[in-house]
């Protein structure tokens, strides 16, 4: 993973770190029903769960889970960001958390299952080299989002 800093230089930002915290994957456009299953990892189907809001499990154990999130969560720019569940009766969604950033995220995961957040490396790699999206750095006051990594 590499950003690029105020020099034009790319810097190293390395999965784990409180760094990688501030990474946001950006889909290169915007997604819809008819096109958002090229975004479905794991067997996995996302599903509209409000207008231009999807969301697909990414994680799922007895002591955490992760749900993608997909949405214009920045000014019109459309992300993959995270959120957790709340899940009653082992198996009904009641309520997402707050979305963070990608890299809070794929953070949160690795310190619980760290050969599931490399598959997830791993598949916004994929998505990247297939031209459907970018990492991006975000500064903290850029949106919720981001502002929610620096607490």
């Amino acid at each position: 993973m590499a950003d690029e800093n105020n020099n034009n230089e790319e810097v190293e930002i390395i999965p784990g770190s409180k760094e990688f915290d501030q990474m946001l994957f950006k889909l290169n456009g915007e997604m819809n029903a008819d096109d958002i299953s090229v975004l479905n990892y794991g067997g996995n189907e996302f599903q509209e769960i409000q207008p231009n809001f999807y969301a697909m499990p990414a994680f799922i154990a007895d002591n955490f889970n992760l749900f993608f999130i997909v949405a214009p969560l920045i000014e019109d720019d459309w992300v993959v960001a995270f959120s957790t569940a709340k899940i009653e009766n082992e198996n009904e969604i009641t309520d997402l958390s707050e979305p963070m950033t990608t890299g809070q995220g794929l953070n949160q995961l690795g310190a619980v299952n760290p050969d599931e957040a490399n598959n997830l490396l791993k598949y916004f790699n994929t998505l990247v080299d297939a031209n459907r999206g970018e990492w991006r750095m975000v500064e903290a006051g850029d949106d919720q989002t981001a502002s929610e990594t620096n607490e």
